[in-house]
């Protein structure tokens, strides 16, 4: 398998408002920039996004080590997707998921095209030149109104 190292990120202004998302993906010394956004949105979908987006870009099965300033979508896809699934999409409250949509596409992402996923969260705007790369992405994708 093919390392690849991931670097994802949201922005939103206003939550919600006008979000934008961006990843940047490495693999040995080639980069690959990408970013886009959405004219109504809150911050959440737009990390979900990017992380779909990046492992999307993927055309064949990696060891992606992706890195994340969520610990929303870290959290979600390592310790909470398992039970959300058991009880149909519902939370422990017995509420339905927000973000069902992005959460159900992840998992397909994930399950289904055969990665090797290591998930790391960084510290956002602390720094980590990966993760404030994202965070120039997603900003750039942000739609001005």
């Amino acid at each position: 398998m093919n390392p690849v190292t991931i670097y994802t990120d949201g922005a939103c202004k206003g939550n919600p408002g006008p979000g934008g998302w961006g990843v940047l993906l490495r693999a040995g010394a080639a980069e690959k920039e990408l970013y886009g956004g959405e004219p109504e949105t809150t911050n959440n979908r737009m990390e979900l996004t990017a992380v779909i987006q990046g492992l999307l870009a993927l055309k064949r099965p990696c060891h992606v080590s992706l890195y994340l300033d969520s610990q929303y979508v870290r959290k979600g896809i390592t310790e909470w997707m398992a039970g959300w699934k058991a009880r149909g999409w519902k939370t422990a409250a017995k509420e339905p998921v927000k973000n069902q949509d992005l959460w159900q596409q992840l998992d397909e992402v994930v399950q289904g095209r055969g990665h090797r996923i290591d998930w790391h969260w960084v510290r956002g705007h602390a720094g980590d030149p990966g993760n404030e790369r994202a965070d120039a992405l997603a900003n750039r994708g942000v739609p001005s109104r």
